[in-house]
């Protein structure tokens, strides 16, 4: 999928002064080749204790604001993240070969976009919202099952509001790295870095 030019460079990487246009063009890529989820990342946060975490998520949209995704705000990472507003991105796309991550600051979106997200969802997944105390023990499937007859039952189709303890992050990136896997483990890496005037893209041995 990396494509070479006549220097041997790696064409996919292009002449990009904002790396954030370069995601794009990676990203419409993935959404060609990847089988599942191609907007599936993994999001590594920090709790109080200074104890990392990871998980798998799913970007819900980007633009020159940054990355974001949505989540139960009483979940493990909405509690780190509240307390270490910073978390790390992992995108990792084996049938191009591709890779970036992403490291930035993190900031809670404001409520009418929120409002707007939750509002395109299927109406199963808004019900989902309201049955699933995301992360706490569960006794058995039939105590879920249990909530989301509960919540069916209050809202019809037209009428799920979003909880107030539901709605989404935005990460700000302050650092973005691409790779592109290369023969004998000699990969190709560029780091962007923000800075006050605009990005500094430097080349990493592999």
């Amino acid at each position: 999928m990396n494509q070479k030019n006549l220097l041997g460079l790696d064409s996919c990487f292009m002449d990009f002064d904002d790396p954030l246009e370069l995601f794009k063009i990676w990203m419409s890529e993935a959404e060609k080749n990847e089988i599942n989820d191609p907007n599936a990342f993994s999001l590594a946060t920090t709790n109080k204790k200074n104890e990392p975490s990871v998980r798998m998520i799913l970007l819900k949209g980007f633009s020159q604001k940054g990355f974001v995704f949505y989540t139960n705000l009483n979940s493990p990472k909405s509690k780190d993240l509240k307390i270490i507003p910073k978390a790390s991105m992992c995108f990792h796309w084996k049938s191009l070969q591709r890779q970036i991550r992403i490291s930035g600051s993190i900031n809670q979106v404001d409520s009418k976009e929120a409002d707007n997200y939750f509002n395109s969802r299927p109406y199963e997944s808004r019900i989902g919202a309201w049955a699933s105390k995301q992360s706490q023990p569960l006794e058995g499937r039939y105590e879920l099952e249990k909530r989301i007859a509960k919540y069916t039952a209050k809202f019809n189709v037209s009428n799920v509001p979003r909880p107030e303890f539901w709605s989404g992050f935005r990460v700000f990136p302050g650092s973005m790295e691409f790779w592109s896997e290369e023969a004998f483990r000699l990969h190709d890496r560029r780091l962007y870095t923000c800075v006050d005037e605009g990005w500094v893209m430097e080349r990493l041995y592999p």
